[in-house]
């Protein structure tokens, strides 16, 4: 028995072994490519051609004055939020600059000044899932204690907890119109909590300008009624697309225990969703369509995304490594049939071989 378990094991470090070897060539292939250079022209023109955006629609908003139109504004606004919101997230993954200096205070200026969120919270929270995609307790964005994302979570509920989770999949949508304004109350909590976290007096200034600009901007141009009305609108609509564009890359996807280890290659390709579809999609996701590619080089640029596909689509067919793509309306539909069925504490939807092998 102990020898068949010791071959199990040199078994599996053989086929890991064989997978860090292959994601080494892979990664040779995309550096000679040129996949992993940066693309300043790109970003450069983004940043500014944004932060015009976000000043013409402040100035809309003193030109109308008080009027309901006000909200259309408002939803504009947080179309021109959640764009910045994707470049300062690439920020944080180095994609922008060469330096980690340039990204760091990019990222730090575009999440606190711009749209007011915790740079230091949002990158501890984001790196830990970059390391542990899907991972039961180790993966922060499957830890909710609003939504069930895995079995396990699921098993822990009772009560009405565990009745409500059976719907969970058909009232995620509409939480996601609340996630903005989760980003910001959780990140000046954070921030005032978090005493010993590098940066936290940057993003106490930084946060603490923008929000107080922003009030009494609005407040002094519109009515109290409208103004807050405004508010609520433009971090509705902020909240909705920015965790709208995350959520279909890793929800319905496989998830392990928290005690499995998978090498790097398969848990990246394993646990990720890529979006296929034209000019909207990759609009609205801003470069998280192609969210396998991003989690296997988190610092090659958005405009470089769609060739590196090709490289690692070509690399997992050879490979015989499951690649997923589908359309985004496919993509909802699994992931509101997935959380209901994880709400239901049914194991259906577990069907990957190697998620099947870990979870025994």
């Amino acid at each position: 028995m102990a020898e068949s378990l010791l071959g199990g094991e040199r078994l599996a470090r053989m086929i890991g072994d064989r997978y860090v070897k292959s994601f080494q060539q892979l990664s040779q292939a995309a550096n000679d490519a040129g996949l992993m250079n940066r693309r300043y022209g790109f970003y450069w023109s983004m940043m500014i051609g944004w932060t015009l955006a976000l000043a013409t629609l402040l100035v809309c908003v003193v030109l109308i004055g008080d009027s309901w139109y006000q909200l259309i504004v408002a939803a504009l606004l947080g179309v021109v939020m959640s764009q910045i919101g994707f470049l300062a997230h690439e920020a944080t993954h180095r994609e922008v600059f060469a330096t980690p200096g340039w990204n760091e205070w990019t990222g730090r200026v575009l999440s606190g000044l711009f749209i007011g969120m915790s740079y230091a919270w949002w990158l501890d929270k984001h790196t830990t899932h970059h390391a542990n995609p899907n991972k039961e307790g180790k993966d922060p964005d499957v830890g909710s204690r609003v939504l069930a994302f895995t079995p396990e979570a699921s098993d822990r509920r009772a009560g009405v907890a565990s009745a409500l989770a059976k719907y969970q999949g058909f009232y995620f949508v509409p939480l996601l119109f609340f996630e903005g304004f989760y980003l910001h109350f959780i990140s000046i909590k954070i921030a005032i909590a978090n005493r010993g976290a590098s940066g936290r007096w940057w993003d106490m200034l930084f946060m603490g300008v923008r929000h107080a600009a922003y009030l009494v901007f609005l407040f002094a141009v519109l009515p109290p009624g409208l103004a807050v009305a405004f508010l609520a609108v433009q971090i509705a609509v902020f909240g909705f697309l920015l965790a709208g564009a995350f959520a279909p890359n890793h929800i319905g996807m496989p998830t392990v225990p928290h005690d499995v280890d998978i090498d790097f290659l398969r848990r990246q390709v394993h646990m990720s969703r890529n979006i296929r579809g034209g000019f909207w999609v990759r609009f609205f996701m801003g470069g998280l369509e192609y969210q396998v590619e991003h989690h296997l080089f988190p610092m090659a640029p958005r405009p470089n995304l769609p060739a590196l596909q090709r490289l690692v689509r070509e690399h997992c067919s050879r490979n015989d490594i499951p690649y997923t793509e589908t359309s985004l309306a496919e993509a909802w539909r699994t992931i509101v049939s997935y959380l209901n069925q994880v709400g239901l504490k049914n194991r259906d939807p577990y069907t990957c071989p190697l998620v099947r092998q870990y979870r025994g």
